[in-house]
């Protein structure tokens, strides 16, 4: 998902220093709504506030005013601060950072802030995109306004409320770690004023602070949730239980789509534990079987047990050998226009470079594979669900059940990673939830269950990565400068056919295909694309459309400059346009940082240089690799990022060495999901590679100073790094590579 869909100048504007008036733009929020707000959290002080902006989520006939809160905190009596998290935490930091905007502003003692998750509500949409949900590296991006003014609107009330008390003025008063002090020495903690603090209004505006004296953000704040994450008392979603629970699991189709032609379930419902078995409808059109069991061991074994007859003959039964042939052919011809530039000059050039680029579907394989608890009553509707989704899956909870939204709660639980698998427009293993829970209901039972997806159930499941080709020829002059670029894409959509295909996809074109491909670089490039159709299902993978586009990018660049008989790195600063200049930083920085031209590597090494932005984020790679008993390997990298405002550098910190990890497994070999006669044929971390932790190298991650609004940071660190590991390796093979997951052998 993509910072691009909304207006950013919209949202987000710089810092504003003191003096500043800041508002929401709506006036003042009406008592009525105000208490509403109040009792839906329960008691204490309670702040919610409208956020306008570009929303293309709504339609049109929907734009009218809404004064409902989007986020908010509750002080208590002990003077504890909880902030309310309006996103997914997967391990991206948000239950820290967020409450970090808050506390800033309202001059909170860090030590009593607390974070818990939202549940799926209006009250906690993204205040740029309409909608509650995790993704697009959008968290802080979008909230970083939102929440200080949260803090800060707070911290205006709670002074009111000391003053008032005191009877001073408000002026006379001040805040320092969740006390307010008064002119003659008087004392009061924000938890015994919070209480009457709720009875003064909202205010229209406030003064937020000038950088110069920010307390926390900016600073490296250890997160709140580390403690417990370390030893364990951490309750994420597949940890979650209720009294009488069952557990379920649910056979699908080893074809995406099929349905079942015979079912024996004798075996499976002999086995001790097993309570029910039954048929349940599945994405997509297709059908499956449900276990229902004491436990999750009883139901996996009532799955094993089972016979099963499919019916595949109505649906297409992909294989990636042919699949691959097809990209490449229809790769050779002109598909829809993105970028329009001269190639003329192309059959000229003094040097030309002609690339054929291929990627594999990938499995998102979050180390905690899919689940939720639902409990499924005849007028209402529990879930608690780690979604990146809230808002579509709060809909489709409803939908499914036949159920008035309002009857629906969903709770949302911290999960252990997702990478965008939890982000699903089709809501696809929520709906399946859903069935098997009627399915239960309708045979009599009550009470809730619990529905698990293995390790298998994951890699095999669908929603991957797409699979894409890339076709380029490059024509350069003498001196080396590109003179003309031919491009063509190859992929399936993932934006088609879902309810965001009207605003991201143009003129035939999903955007998310074709994002990274030309800026910041100064060429002439042409770039078209074809849609293909396959019976596979498709989804966002951490940095979508960059997981392809940079690497083909930062790979022929590199390549275009070796042919220049250029420095890759001031080969790239000569092609960066002007009003890149956040590019530029980063790449300087990662260079300056990483001694690249100055000090000496180890015999057999090599450097390699790559950068790229997504998600306004700038990312710069140098990484020293070599190649041991035939096998690449990466020592080092140092990264220079361009993200703005640093809220809190450990978490970028954190972020980066992640997704560098992550990216690190895109190029070894077995990082592929493949697919035969309709099957996949991966199923576990034993032929579905992912990088472990001996796989990591050093990660130096330095940011470029800035005091502009934040940008996003969940994603931007993945796409360079496999591109800048490639240029290393041609330095010490000679070989391009043209593939993802690296094959040296056939380079």
């Amino acid at each position: 998902m993509r910072t691009e869909w909304i207006n950013q100048q919209a949202m987000l504007r710089p810092m504003q220093g003191a003096g500043s008036g800041i508002g929401t733009g709506t006036g003042s929020i009406s008592r009525r709504s105000f208490m509403k707000v109040g009792a839906v959290v329960g008691g204490g002080l309670v702040l919610g506030f409208f956020m306008p902006g570009a929303n293309k989520f709504a339609r049109a006939a929907d734009a009218k005013p809404v004064y409902a809160p989007n986020a908010f905190l509750r002080i208590a009596p002990d003077n504890t601060v909880t902030v309310a998290v309006n996103r997914l935490e997967f391990g991206q930091g948000v239950q820290t950072s967020l409450p970090m905007l808050i506390a800033e502003e309202l001059d909170a003692d860090w030590a009593q802030m607390r974070g818990e998750l939202a549940p799926a509500a209006e009250v906690f949409n993204d205040p740029a995109f309409g909608m509650q949900m995790t993704g697009g590296s959008g968290s802080i991006n979008h909230s970083f306004m939102q929440y200080r003014e949260i803090g800060a609107k707070a911290r205006v009330m709670l002074i009111a409320a000391a003053a008032e008390q005191w009877k001073v003025k408000p002026e006379q008063c001040k805040t320092n770690k969740g006390m307010v002090t008064g002119p003659a020495g008087q004392m009061a903690s924000y938890g015994s004023l919070a209480d009457s603090a709720m009875k003064h209004p909202v205010p229209d505006t406030v003064v937020l602070k000038d950088a110069k004296n920010f307390r926390f953000i900016g600073k490296p704040m250890k997160r709140l949730d580390a403690r417990d994450k370390s030893n364990g008392k951490q309750q994420f979603g597949i940890d979650f239980s209720l009294p009488n629970m069952v557990v379920a699991v649910v056979v699908h189709p080893p074809v995406f789509g099929a349905k079942i032609a015979r079912l024996d379930a004798s075996r499976a419902k002999a086995i001790k534990g097993v309570l029910d078995v039954f048929e349940v409808p599945l994405d997509r059109g297709a059908r499956g079987v449900a276990v229902i069991a004491s436990g999750y061991w009883p139901a996996k074994q009532g799955r094993d047990a089972l016979l099963v007859e499919w019916d595949s003959g109505a649906v297409e039964k992909v294989s990636t050998v042919k699949q691959m042939a097809e990209f490449k052919a229809l790769a050779k011809t002109p598909g829809l226009p993105v970028k329009k530039a001269d190639t003329s000059q192309l059959a000229g050039a003094a040097h030309k470079i002609s690339a054929v680029y291929e990627f594999p579907y990938l499995a998102h394989a979050p180390m905690e594979p899919l689940n939720c608890v639902i409990d499924l009553k005849t007028d209402s509707c529990t879930m608690w669900v780690g979604s990146q989704f809230q808002t579509f899956d709060h809909g489709a909870i409803a939908a499914t059940a036949g159920l008035k939204p309002e009857n629906v709660v969903l709770n949302t639980m911290m999960a252990g990673g997702g990478f965008g698998r939890r982000a699903v427009p089709s809501s696809d293993y929520i709906v399946e939830a859903v069935n098997v829970a009627k399915a239960y209901k309708a045979s009599g039972k009550t009470g809730p269950l619990k529905v698990i997806w293995s390790r298998e159930d994951d890699i095999k499941g669908g929603y991957y990565r797409p699979s894409h080709v890339h076709s380029a020829e490059l024509g350069l002059d003498a001196k080396g400068k590109i003179i003309a670029w031919n491009h063509v894409i190859v992929g399936q959509s993932i934006i088609s056919g879902t309810p965001l295909e009207s605003f991201m996809v143009k003129d035939g074109v999903d955007e998310t295909m074709v994002e990274g491909m030309g800026e910041p670089y100064e060429v002439p490039l042409n770039l078209t694309v074809h849609n293909a159709k396959a019976n596979v299902p498709v989804l966002w993978w951490r940095s979508v459309g960059s997981t392809h586009t940079a690497f083909v990018m930062e790979t022929l660049i590199d390549e275009a400059a070796h042919l220049a008989k250029q420095d890759p790195v001031a080969y790239r600063k000569q092609l960066i346009g002007e009003k890149h200049t956040r590019n530029l930083a980063a790449l300087e920085l990662a260079v300056a940082k990483s001694g690249y031209g100055k000090k000496a590597l180890p015999k057999g090494w090599a450097w390699g240089v790559a950068m790229h932005e997504s998600f306004n984020t700038v990312v710069a790679y140098v990484v020293q690799a070599s190649i041991e008993k035939g096998v690449p390997k990466l020592h080092k990298v140092t990264a220079g990022v361009h993200c703005n405002l640093a809220v809190n550098p450990l978490t970028i910190e954190a972020q980066v060495q992640g997704a560098a990890l992550m990216a690190l497994g895109t190029t070894l070999p077995g990082a592929a999901i493949t697919l035969k006669d309709g099957l996949v044929e991966q199923q576990n971390f034993s032929d579905y590679t992912v990088a472990r932790i001996a796989d990591m190298p050093q990660i130096d991650v330095h940011v470029v100073p800035s005091a502009e609004a934040p940008t996003g940071m969940g994603e931007p660190g993945l796409p360079p790094l496999a591109p800048a590991f490639a240029n290393a390796i041609f330095k010490l093979t000679g070989k391009r590579l043209r593939k993802l997951p690296f094959d040296l052998a056939n380079a």
